[in-house]
């Protein structure tokens, strides 16, 4: 039934995959509570359209629309083709019996479409064509809207990989030694809990692995960067250096060693990327989609270093695969976001819609009237300009009360 206003917003169970969706139809501007999953897409602004309430247009994705029905026929055939050890992680992470924290379907969707397009026998994979980024090693994206639990899924795949490695030191596929990219300090600080031997680390804290494997959990290695420990000196910029130090660049061998620290001799590496729209290709040649802007210039330095670096060590130590977490994964071109800068290796889908109508992230509410009295000096409506407000401002800078604490999902 066509309606143009909505009396709830969540319609589905975080726990289990969408049963509904709620459709807008551009040309009635009407609402309509579909029964199904919404497809795999984003929204674009209309060409053309100026109007404040553009409803935009929604542009699929069809990788993972071709992806999703296929993980599911595999997750209900009982996940064949897996490892010993695959096969009782999946279990466990299914089992709400096995621990108090259960996992959302989101996050368990993300996680199983990265094993399934590892171990799932060939024949369950033919016809999935997965492009690159125009670099030398392979990347796989995961786009989860904000809110939804990136982190749990991180530490998921870091389980499964290391569990696996450690259990068959001859499996090409895993990897024991992870290098997670962060695009900050403070992002940096919170995936901390990435590592299996850190206080509070994600693996006790959300029962991630049973009890029993933290001990093999342990041999593998976890090493959280921040992508400013990517860059390194160029040609022309040690030319131009004043130091008396005139030692040439790097090579990739001395680059990787110090970079990777003590798992300087770690080899076919497993990275993560963390918010990684910030990790793409300027002017890439493959495609050309990517431009260098002088709006985006500190943007694409960043981006430059971020893959150069990965690139880097991708020549001495070999990256055996890279999976990418974002819930924007599109690369910058100076345009609106369109096709052609979305990032093509994007797996999974779960984004802000399917969020908000599962109760995973906070509902938005859009205001249609202020008749609260205006400032008597400006004019300005206090709504609008709450953040100014000097009672605001005050509150937002009081000190949190140290005795209070929440639980999130980061």
């Amino acid at each position: 039934m066509a309606r143009t206003t909505i009396d709830r917003l969540i319609i589905n169970s975080p726990y289990e995959e969408p049963k509904y969706h709620w459709h807008y139809d551009r040309k009635t501007r009407t609402l309509e509570l579909v029964e199904g999953r919404r497809p795999a897409g984003y929204v674009v602004a209309t060409p053309g359209s100026k109007s404040f309430d553009d409803p935009g247009i929604f542009v699929e994705i069809p990788l993972v629309n071709q992806i999703r029905p296929r993980v599911k026929a595999w997750r209900e055939a009982g996940y064949p083709g897996v490892t010993t050890i695959t096969r009782r992680l999946l279990e466990y992470w299914h089992d709400p019996e096995e621990f108090d924290s259960r996992f959302f379907f989101c996050q368990l969707e993300a996680a199983e479409t990265l094993i399934w397009l590892t171990e799932a026998p060939p024949a369950e994979r033919v016809g999935i064509e997965i492009p690159g980024d125009g670099g030398a090693f392979l990347r796989r994206c995961c786009k989860m809207a904000t809110g939804t639990g990136k982190t749990i899924v991180m530490a998921m795949v870091i389980a499964w990989h290391i569990l696996n490695k450690v259990a068959n030191p001859q499996d090409a596929r895993f990897s024991k030694n992870v290098l997670v990219i962060a695009p900050g300090l403070t992002v940096k600080q919170r995936l901390a809990v990435l590592e299996p031997a850190a206080e509070g680390n994600y693996y006790e804290v959300f029962s991630i692995v049973p009890p029993a494997f933290l001990d093999k959990l342990r041999q593998g290695k976890v090493l959280v960067r921040n992508w400013h420990a990517l860059a390194w000196e160029s040609e022309e910029q040690i030319r131009e250096r004043k130091s008396v130090d005139k030692r040439g660049v790097k090579s990739d061998e001395a680059y990787a060693r110090e970079v990777l620290g003590e798992m300087a001799n770690a080899s076919n590496l497993l990275v993560i990327n963390d918010e990684a729209h910030h990790a793409w290709r300027v002017n890439q040649e493959a495609e050309g989609k990517y431009l260098r802007a002088r709006d985006l210039k500190d943007s694409a330095a960043e981006a430059t270093v971020w893959v150069g670096g990965l690139d880097r060590l991708h020549r001495s130590r070999g990256i055996l695969t890279c999976y990418d977490f974002s819930a924007t994964p599109f690369a910058p071109s100076g345009k609106k976001s369109s096709e052609e800068t979305l990032f093509g290796w994007i797996v999974s889908d779960f984004g802000l819609n399917d969020a908000i109508e599962s109760g995973l992230v906070k509902t938005p509410r859009v205001v249609v009237r202020d008749d609260a009295v205006p400032d008597a000096k400006t004019y300005k409506s206090r709504l609008y300009h709450i953040y100014n407000d000097p009672e605001v401002k005050d509150d937002l800078n009081r000190r949190a009360n140290p005795t209070s604490r929440c639980r999130i999902w980061c």
